[in-house]
């Protein structure tokens, strides 16, 4: 057999569910530290339903810096925790703990092997509750009436996204406490 390999690409793929919006668990949690040598917890993200239930979602990380507590605050928000005051909490407490989860690809080099591999991440703030009637934020749930369009409570949906998921602003200047890419430690 005769076959040109030049035009398929030299990558690892580490992709089980496709981009966009999974209902999810927090299936494992792993304490470690980052480069900053801050605690950092990193957990894997479990889909609960649907085709891909099951599967490995992506992996991310809370990273208990100075830094990194705005967004850990958002995402422990988004997995139901009360955020509002003072809170006594280790990493196992995040197990099976539930969250609509944003889950958008990105390519990287192996710094140790200099291959390319592409892996699911969740963008800076894309966590959302989890929808307490159906276990699923459906897409008529996302607008609510007008006089609760202004209520800050936590898990108060809206037509408006949630927060800029990617970490940029409309105008391309980086969000506040958005971490670059290359700052990020990965588990894996």
């Amino acid at each position: 057999m005769r076959f040109d390999f030049s035009s398929v690409d030299d990558i690892d793929s580490y992709v089980f569910v496709p981009e966009g919006e999974h209902d999810c668990r927090v299936a494992d949690v792993r304490e470690g530290t980052s480069r900053d040598g801050s605690v950092r917890w990193s957990f894997r993200l479990e889909v609960l339903d649907g085709e891909w239930a099951g599967r490995t979602a992506a992996w991310d990380s809370l990273t208990w810096s100075e830094r990194g507590v705005y967004r850990v605050k958002k995402v422990l928000e988004a997995l139901g925790l009360d955020v509002r005051g003072e809170l006594e909490i280790e990493p196992q407490d995040l197990l099976n703990l539930q969250a609509r989860v944003r889950v958008v690809p990105e390519e990287r080099e192996d710094p140790v092997t200099g291959r390319r591999q592409v892996r699911m991440r969740v963008p800076y703030l894309g966590y959302a509750p989890r929808s307490e009637q159906s276990g699923a934020v459906a897409e008529s749930d996302r607008e609510v009436p007008n006089d609760a369009a202004d209520d800050p409570r936590p898990g108060t949906l809206r037509s408006e996204p949630l927060a800029p998921v990617d970490a940029w602003g409309a105008n391309g200047d980086a969000a506040p406490h958005a971490p670059r890419a290359e700052d990020e430690d990965f588990p894996f």
